[in-house]
């Protein structure tokens, strides 16, 4: 796919008038979207859980940039009532939404648990993401051009769901529930399109990972995956933020960008790159695992979008 394979933040068209939310917008890939997104026109809401960060990172923004549009909110997704009340505010002084990006993640930390008593990498990074999309989908529904795009890992085809375990009460491998938590964003992401096709949505569910970024993501993690990722790996191998972010971006503004598509780096292994579109694990786009999946996290986080669940796989094209 050429196109993708040259895209840069270039060739982001006019946002002008356009609502973003961008969960985790105080760093890393979260801060580099931000500001890709108000450099165009579009208006970026920081979803953060440290409301302080979030202000440092507008100030360093809009030193850049005097006219961009930004607004810093809390929202700290292992918590669901956080996350409530996130939505609450919105749908109080916001008609419609245009695009959620579903950015923020935990990495490989010691276990515990969320103020709800789940794993917090599933919390965080899964169950968080996945009642903020449902929340606002009737915002998002109101929106132009919407989409929400779910950002993964290329890590998600090493992972798997511990239906039976998913707190790791009985086994905990820090790497392990990063890659379970990542695995369960790609099924989700899948799903949604399914579900939001089903139904005749006019939103978007795009997917995206950014290959091997350095970020602070991988200094969350604990013991040697730390030393591996992100004293080692990040000055070695990782590419910038600015770049592993593309692949998010492409999802969120291209027009070429369709529902259900998983967009990552081109390089090798998709470590690095230019934006294009890569696959699903297999196992990511079973649509027993994600109807599963689907079904236990309404149930968690008690947040029922009411979509329709498409009959067996072939309601949408594998991807």
């Amino acid at each position: 796919m050429t196109q993708e394979q040259r895209w840069t933040v270039e060739q982001i068209p006019d946002q002008t008038g356009r609502v973003f939310v961008v969960t985790g917008a105080n760093s890393g890939l979260g801060l580099a979207t931000t500001r890709a997104l108000a450099r165009p026109g579009g208006h970026v809401i920081l979803a953060v859980r440290d409301e302080g960060k979030g202000h440092r990172a507008v100030a360093e923004i809009t030193a850049e940039q005097p006219d961009a549009s930004l607004e810093v909110r809390h929202l700290d997704l292992a918590d669901l009532d956080s996350v409530q009340a996130f939505a609450d505010e919105l749908h109080t002084d916001r008609p419609g939404l245009d695009v959620l990006i579903n950015n923020a993640g935990v990495m490989a930390p010691p276990r515990r648990l969320s103020a709800q008593g789940h794993e917090v990498q599933f919390a965080a990074n899964h169950l968080g993401h996945f009642a903020l999309t449902g929340l606002l989908l009737d915002l998002l529904a109101a929106g132009r051009d919407p989409r929400v795009v779910t950002v993964s890992s290329v890590n998600h085809r090493k992972g798997r769901m511990h239906f039976d375990d998913l707190a790791g009460e009985r086994s905990y491998s820090p790497m392990g529930f990063y890659n379970q938590s990542k695995f369960a964003n790609a099924v989700f992401g899948w799903e949604l399109h399914r579900r939001l096709t089903e139904a005749g949505s006019p939103v978007r569910s795009v997917l995206a990972h950014p290959g091997y970024t350095a970020t602070n993501l991988q200094m969350s993690a604990v013991g040697l995956w730390r030393v591996v990722f992100g004293r080692i790996g990040n000055p070695l191998f990782a590419q910038s933020p600015a770049q592993g972010a593309l692949p998010q971006l492409y999802a969120a503004t291209d027009p070429h960008a369709a529902g259900g598509q998983f967009i990552g780096p081109d390089g090798t292994a998709e470590l690095r790159g230019a934006p294009t579109r890569v696959r699903l694990s297999p196992a990511a786009a079973d649509a027993e695992t994600g109807r599963r999946l689907w079904e236990l996290s309404e149930r968690l986080t008690d947040v029922w979008f009411g979509l329709p669940a498409p009959e067996g796989s072939s309601s949408a094209p594998r991807p």
